[in-house]
């Protein structure tokens, strides 16, 4: 059996004539009555009832037309898609990603995409809040999230890298006020809160209680922290708590140079907050453009390994 077979079915279980579906195959009718024959002859089963006014499909001819017709589809996605890696993908991508992960690390990768791809034209938003990706004309969005359930049933969600916010300190806090040693010496520390995405109103998130798992522990630790500063600027915390005011909650990707070399120290190492994972968000369509898919992919090859590990930035990657 072969594809030419397929259509042949197809075209008679439609058309519930040999004559119209041979008009419709550009075959002598004959040559349909012959090869439809043969087919049942080659499977054992008969596919079509025959009346002189009409061809109808039997039980196993209505499961093969069923069949049929995946498979053919299935060809026609497959010569489609080789069609497209044989011509060079071009057309506008509008995306967004919040202020501190698009500019250390997506602003560079989509540099580097776009020069591998010259006919595709890049547009980065950067912001600190998820936009309505399809009514605001958006094709997709790398963000650090946890979907909730009915959000990601209505985009496409694909993780493209783990991330976790951990506790830091400088060595000269660490120094003057010492180390806490279980989470609950979390309240008697200066700890330096982001206010950011939002507002505590527009997310229903309390910057101020930390939400903590650690290791070894079921549950998940609710520590409420206070301090002296606190902003909606995640580099400014970041700039606060190397110069020894407090105790930070930050994201390994924002941070992973400053652990590497000493400026910061993790505190409490076993805990840790799994909220940040970084994924790939787009609005449902039945079929995604070549240049899309093209970058979700390459986010996906360039993310997947965590490269923030390396402390160094995009650039250094390979």
């Amino acid at each position: 059996m072969d594809r030419s077979d397929l259509e042949l079915v197809l075209a008679v279980r439609l058309h519930g004539s040999l004559v119209k579906a041979a008009r419709a195959l550009q075959l002598a009718p004959p040559v349909v009555t012959k090869r439809l024959s043969a087919l049942e002859s080659h499977l054992g089963v008969r596919l079509f009832q025959r009346t002189t006014r009409r061809v109808s499909p039997t039980t196993e001819g209505h499961a093969l037309c069923d069949r049929a017709t995946e498979l053919l589809n299935g060809f026609i996605a497959l010569e489609d898609e080789l069609r497209e890696r044989q011509s060079e993908p071009s057309g506008p991508i509008r995306i967004a990603c919040s202020f501190g992960f698009g500019r250390l690390w997506l602003g560079p990768l989509l540099a580097e995409f776009q020069a591998r791809y010259p006919a595709v034209r890049v547009d980065l938003q950067l912001s600190e809040q998820l936009p309505d990706l399809a009514n605001e004309g958006f094709d997709a969005a790398i963000w650090l999230w946890h979907p909730p359930a009915h959000i990601a049933a209505e985009w496409i969600s694909r993780k493209l890298a783990a991330n976790q916010r951990v506790l830091v300190a400088s060595p000269m806090y660490l120094a003057a006020h010492g180390t806490p040693q279980n989470p609950e010496d979390l309240a008697s520390h200066a700890c330096l809160v982001v206010r950011e995405n939002g507002g505590e109103t527009g997310q229903g998130q309390r910057f101020d209680h930390w939400r903590l798992s650690q290791e070894g522990q079921a549950r998940a630790l609710h520590i409420a922290v206070q301090g002296p500063l606190s902003s909606n600027s995640g580099e400014m915390v970041r700039d606060w708590c190397l110069a020894g005011q407090g105790i930070m909650l930050r994201s390994l990707w924002d941070i992973a140079p400053q652990l590497a070399s000493g400026q910061l120290v993790r505190v409490l190492p076993d805990c840790a907050m799994h909220d940040a994972d970084i994924h790939w968000l787009a609005p449902y369509r039945a079929q995604m453009p070549l240049r899309i898919r093209l970058l979700q992919d390459f986010s996906a090859t360039r993310f997947r390994d965590e490269p923030w590990k390396a402390t160094g930035p995009m650039r250094a990657i390979s």
